[in-house]
């Protein structure tokens, strides 16, 4: 990784519907803040639930209500962007 590049978590929460084209993708900075948006009951698993699966990049999490995803957000140094 370049000095002027940074790695970042993302996780990308799927929320099912009857259809692919019907899913609803969300995109947060971490597992908690997903809890801000959405209750235990929309999501099918608690907080502490899902943290103690150990979601990562190759362990997604999923149910019959979602699938989260964790992954990388790559960025660039704000100074190489003016």
């Amino acid at each position: 990784m370049g000095k002027d590049k940074f790695e970042k978590k993302v996780v990308h929460l799927i929320i099912k519907g009857e259809n692919r084209e019907s899913d609803i993708h969300s995109y947060f900075g971490s597992v908690a803040c997903i809890y801000s948006h959405y209750t235990e009951e929309e999501i099918g698993i608690t907080y502490g639930s899902l943290r103690n699966y150990g979601l990562s990049e190759n362990k997604p999490y999923e149910n019959k209500k979602v699938i989260i995803r964790q992954g990388k957000l790559w960025t660039k140094d704000r100074k190489d962007n003016q």
